[in-house]
């Protein structure tokens, strides 16, 4: 039987190391998967998932989204060989009060979140045009469907994401290219711990309103408890792709999780938006405005 060639980006953590690991260790041995990372050095996790040896249905490649030359030295690596599917999984996060977003700050993120998918999809998609064949997965997010607190440049990167991703589902119908937005909720990965975010008593804060502050408090209050009592695990997630992968079919969109769909169905019952607005704050800082009760 013919092998499914899947190529993954970010693989050296959480949703793509765990899917890089789930399709190489199948048992019937249907994929042969190109995981790749930005840092190589980080590959011993992926080979712990593996018992400690890379078997013949994986090879590992470096591969930094935000590198021109790094991906076009992996897409010469599998040049020749029919890639199937394409996951673009790599990606970082930015937390905090707007007012503490550097310059720099957000265009890393849009370099990886946006960007970094773009030329992805570049480097690999003349070649699935060319055969008329072939899926591309894209991680996204609920913040890529309606706008988190303290999330916002996060929020942008991936609503750019959601646009792009939809844009060319249009034009890829023809070429028999299916495109699905995989849009995760929390999920326990190093994402949360390597997520860049101002500490609420540090330095960065100190221009800040007293008010925005005691929000921001709250936010990570919120955030906490949600990550203790609704956080997913990465084997809660991989399904999700895994029937995107399998389907013959798979849809623009699919969610890993119910967790904010009726925030969601009421923002597109209530076009002005201001529903919405008024339903998150009161979710995520309790009822009434900031100068209401601690949650």
């Amino acid at each position: 039987m013919e092998r499914t060639t899947v190529l993954i980006t970010g693989c050296s953590s959480g949703i793509g190391l765990g899917l890089a690991a789930r399709l190489a260790a199948d048992a019937a041995r249907r994929f042969k998967v190109y995981a790749t990372m930005r840092d190589l050095a980080k590959v011993e996790r992926l080979l712990e998932r593996l018992g400690g040896c890379c078997p013949d249905t994986l090879e590992v490649l470096q591969l930094d989204v935000t590198d021109p030359r790094s991906l076009a030295a992996a897409a010469q690596r599998v040049q020749g060989q029919r890639l199937d599917v394409l996951v673009c999984n790599a990606g970082v996060g930015l937390m905090g009060p707007l007012e503490t977003c550097s310059d720099q700050a957000m265009k890393t993120l849009f370099d990886v979140n946006l960007f970094g998918a773009v030329r992805t999809i570049q480097a690999f998609l003349p070649a699935m045009k060319s055969r008329r064949a072939g899926r591309i997965i894209v991680s996204s997010s609920i913040g890529g469907l309606q706008g988190l607190p303290f999330n916002a440049v996060y929020c942008a990167s991936k609503f750019a994401v959601e646009g792009l991703c939809e844009s060319l589902a249009i034009v890829l119908r023809p070429f028999n290219i299916h495109l699905t937005l995989v849009e995760c909720g929390p999920v326990h990965t190093s994402f949360l711990a390597n997520l860049q975010r101002p500490d609420p008593e540090g330095s960065e804060m100190r221009g800040l309103d007293a008010e925005t502050q005691e929000l921001y408090r709250r936010y990570l209050w919120h955030c906490q408890s949600i990550f203790r009592d609704t956080a997913q695990e990465v084997e809660e997630v991989l399904p999700v792709f895994l029937e995107a992968i399998g389907s013959p079919c798979p849809p623009l969109r699919c969610a890993s999780t119910q967790l904010l769909a009726p925030l969601w169905r009421l923002r597109l019952s209530s076009p002005d938006g201001s529903a919405y607005v008024r339903a998150m704050h009161d979710f995520v800082f309790g009822g009434g405005e900031a100068g209401g009760d601690q949650p």
